[in-house]
C-alpha cells in the first residue's frame, strides 16, 4: 500500500519535471539533497544517525553532503525543507 501511495504521489513530480526539460541527472541531484535534507532535520542534523536511517556508511553520507552542497550547520538551508 505505501508504495503504491508514493508512486501516485510522485506520478505528477516527475510529470511536471519532465515537461520542463529536467534532466535525470538534475532530478536525482534535486531529490537526494532534499531527502538528505528532511533526514538531517528529523535527526537534528546527526551525520550518524541520518546515515542509519539512510542506510548508507557515514562516510558516504558526509561525502555526498559535501558534493551536494548541504551545510549541516542548523541554520536556514537546514531547518526549512523549502531551500
Amino acid at each position: 500500500m505505501a508504495r503504491k501511495n508514493l508512486k501516485d504521489g510522485l506520478t505528477p513530480i516527475v510529470d511536471e519535471l519532465v515537461k520542463r526539460g529536467v534532466s535525470l541527472q538534475q532530478a536525482r541531484q534535486e531529490f537526494e539533497r532534499q531527502f538528505i535534507k528532511a533526514s538531517l532535520r528529523s535527526n537534528g542534523g546527526n551525520l550518524c544517525r541520518s546515515a542509519r536511517s539512510l542506510g548508507v556508511h557515514r562516510n558516504t553520507l558526509r561525502n555526498k553532503v559535501s558534493s551536494l552542497g548541504i551545510d549541516t550547520h542548523r541554520g536556514p538551508s537546514l531547518d526549512s525543507p523549502e531551500s
